[in-house]
């Protein structure tokens, strides 16, 4: 069983390799309440779990991306969040073309409603900010949206669009 800070049950730790399990079942999770066909195609099948634990596995440690964690009371994980730290050129826009994505921010539903996910999202501001960025760009979920803005997210004013090969 993992050890808990008791003073702070929804404290956000960065996750270690023990977690991976963990981390594949609350991302499946993320993508099964997005729901639709692009979110979870109903052709898709589950190979991409196994794809999903080989880069996680990886990017544990690297520099340019943050996994943080909520340890639940029952030694699973109550919630996780991932962000993602990007070069891109800079212009007036973006000052040094350091950018920061929040990957997603997912918490069981039996743990909801406790502040895992600001818990998260602040230790990632926190990390964005220590790491330079000049942004920070997220996609929000109707449930999530409000928990986002209260931390100062705006609309983005740049259109998008996506391509799939």
């Amino acid at each position: 069983m993992r050890q808990r800070d008791s003073t702070d049950p929804s404290r956000a730790r960065q996750a270690v390799e023990y977690d991976l399990v963990e981390l594949v079942r609350l991302r499946a999770l993320l993508f099964e309440d997005l729901g639709g066909d692009f979110f979870n195609p109903a052709s898709a099948d589950g190979d991409w779990l196994d794809a999903l634990a080989v880069v996680l596995k990886e990017q544990l440690t690297a520099d340019t991306v943050r996994i943080l964690v909520v340890d639940g009371a029952d030694g699973t994980l109550a919630a996780c969040g991932i962000g993602t730290v990007e070069q891109r050129l800079p212009g007036p826009h973006l000052r040094n073309g350091r950018i920061g994505q929040v990957l997603g921010v997912v918490t069981d539903p039996a743990h909801r409603r406790r502040g895992h996910s600001r818990s998260i999202m602040r230790g990632l501001l926190d990390w964005f900010r220590d790491s330079g960025v000049s942004r920070v760009d997220l996609h929000a979920s109707a449930e999530g949206e409000p928990l986002y803005r209260d931390l100062g997210f705006t609309e983005h004013p740049d259109p998008s669009l996506y391509w799939r090969p």
